[in-house]
């Protein structure tokens, strides 16, 4: 089996385009497993896939994409299927970081930050994880700093994704540090 190609068509399956898979995603983003799991093992590459191998993509995966709670799994962030899925307010750390590039700058000192394609802004906790997302639009990089504790005081949401990743609705550019 293929763990990296499984895992990019688990994220597809749970963040992109559940209705190819015939799945029903609810309002937090859980499906059952096993609807999953059939609908991967259409595909003859992913014939046979099971419990155990999304186990596994989810214990060696750095970013902690997915999770399974009991039969159900679902995506942890990265969504561009229509409708919001819900997320829970979390007073975030002091500060988070978010990679992108120089060619974005400028609408970002004028707009701010938004989701773009995504249903949620996408933070890091850390400059390295910031630098490893950012450097996927280009090698210009530019990492921003939010002093998102203080922004969270003042009125501006966040959500845990998971541990490394944090997501927010927008983030308006005053409280955006940049370079």
């Amino acid at each position: 089996m293929d763990y990296v190609k499984l895992s990019k068509q688990t994220s597809y399956a749970l963040r992109h385009a559940p209705w190819i898979y015939e799945l029903e995603l609810d309002d937090e983003g859980w499906t059952p497993l096993e609807d999953l799991l059939e609908g991967l093992g259409s595909e003859a590459k992913f014939s046979g896939v099971s419990r155990a191998d999304l186990e596994r993509i989810i214990a060696s995966s750095e970013k902690s994409r997915f999770e399974i709670a009991g039969e159900h799994i679902r995506a942890l962030y990265g969504h561009s299927i229509p409708g919001k899925l819900l997320k829970k307010k979390a007073t975030p750390p002091e500060f988070l970081y978010h990679g992108t590039v120089t060619r974005a700058v400028e609408a970002i000192r004028q707009d701010g930050l938004k989701p773009m394609r995504r249903q949620y802004v996408h933070f890091s906790v850390d400059t390295t994880m910031a630098t490893i997302v950012g450097t996927r639009r280009g090698n210009d990089l530019v990492i921003l700093k939010i002093p998102a504790r203080e922004a969270s005081a003042q009125g501006i949401v966040f959500y845990e994704g998971n541990a490394q990743v944090w997501l927010a609705d927008n983030v308006p550019p005053q409280w955006i540090i940049f370079p």
